[in-house]
């Protein structure tokens, strides 16, 4: 593992350079979907860069909501650059939100522009495995099978690297824009369930999870209720296609038959 990179006087955090270079090198696959749909790349690329600052800001008051005591005693830590002082369900729901409101207040249509986010998505997932490869985050259980790796004294399931080959088998599938029309929304949607689907099969080999009463693990449950509710709206927005049943702020450039 190797979690930080020293440069003189500095010591910078590999797992926040690798999340950089996963949106740095994601948002050009965007915006070329975005162009390809016929949606105004540069006008999503601000609306994207908009909603992850909401969602920075959403992620760091979501995680002082957690644990107020630390910020009342200290209030301008809340400034403080700290990857791992984040709400990461928190984060996620104010840059959907805040993506939700700019892209219906700019006109932008709803279906092809998830369709547009899909590839550049599947991407940063793969730099999330990375980052936890670097970082030890996201560890396995105690195991003893042979390819089992040294981590915080315990030899336990490389987890991180199981992550990062899901990740780069769903970005091979999303690459290949299985799901039709295009355009529809599916590929985003089919992002979602894959990579839901894929923390469900996680969970079982990490040694960090978060228990329920009921030995039930709290990632799997929230997993598991995403991909439904995705293979839910995959199902339905299909049948919204096939009988040409579908609204025109969604449509964007797509061609439905009637």
């Amino acid at each position: 593992m190797f979690p930080y990179l020293r440069l003189g006087p500095f010591i910078l955090p590999m797992a926040s350079l690798v999340f950089l270079a996963g949106l740095w090198l994601g948002l050009p696959l965007i915006e070329r979907e975005a162009a390809r749909l016929k949606i105004n790349a540069s006008m999503l690329s601000n609306i994207i860069f908009y909603s992850l600052l909401a969602g920075l800001v959403g992620a760091r008051l979501g995680y002082a909501l957690e644990f107020p005591n630390i910020y009342l005693a200290k209030p301008l830590s809340l400034l403080a650059l700290t990857p791992t002082t984040l709400s990461p369900s928190m984060g996620f729901s104010v840059s959907l939100i805040t993506f939700v409101i700019f892209i219906q207040r700019k006109g932008l249509p709803l279906r092809p522009t998830l369709d547009a986010l899909a590839p550049g998505l599947a991407l940063f997932m793969v730099f999330v495995g990375f980052a936890h490869i670097l970082s030890g985050d996201a560890y396995g259980a105690p195991t003893n099978v042979p390819w089992a790796i040294r981590l915080w004294n315990e030899y336990r399931h490389p987890s991180q690297f199981y992550e990062t080959f899901l990740a780069l088998t769903i970005l091979l599938v999303i690459h290949e824009r299985f799901p039709k029309p295009e355009g529809a929304g599916l590929n985003f949607l089919l992002t979602i369930a894959l990579s839901s689907a894929s923390r469900v099969f996680l969970e079982s080999f990490r040694g960090d999870s978060i228990f329920w009463p009921g030995g039930f693990r709290e990632a799997q449950v929230i997993a598991l209720v995403i991909m439904a509710i995705s293979f839910y709206w995959i199902r339905k927005w299909m049948n919204a296609h096939s009988t040409g049943n579908i609204k025109p702020h969604e449509r964007g450039g797509i061609h439905v038959k009637r």
